[in-house]
């Protein structure tokens, strides 16, 4: 089955940190962009960090950076979202994302994916 599945959501306190994880099955990752993009409340959804296929380009949103690292290990078939310094703002849904034939800019620009997780809360708060 094609599919990807997210994890690691949870609810930590302000300035905490957490690791999300997105395991990909039934195909490889080598030729995908990849991305993890977030809907709070009320708000559209946003790319909040992108990856090329290569690893060589990356985009992450202005409310994240220097707080928020997406890395992933084709090997294990699993990308990463390493959040820190988390703020209540980051509160929300956090979905990642497969696409392939796509630059990290674009697909964070656009919110486009071939292949999307079930989601998982984050929650930040005292």
């Amino acid at each position: 089955q094609v599919q990807l599945v997210e994890s690691g959501g949870g609810l930590v306190q302000p300035g905490g940190s957490l690791t999300l994880s997105c395991a990909a099955s039934g195909f490889t990752l080598d030729y995908h962009a990849i991305g993890w993009f977030r809907q709070a409340p009320g708000k559209e959804r946003e790319g909040v960090s992108c990856l090329n296929n290569d690893d060589r380009k990356t985009y992450y949103a202005d409310s994240v950076k220097g707080r928020f690292t997406i890395s992933r290990d084709n090997a294990k078939k699993t990308v990463y979202l390493q959040m820190n310094s988390l703020r209540p703002e980051d509160t929300a849904v956090y979905w990642c994302a497969a696409k392939a034939f796509t630059t990290a800019q674009a697909m964070c620009a656009r919110g486009v994916g071939d292949l999307w997780g079930q989601g998982t809360q984050v929650t930040v708060s005292a």
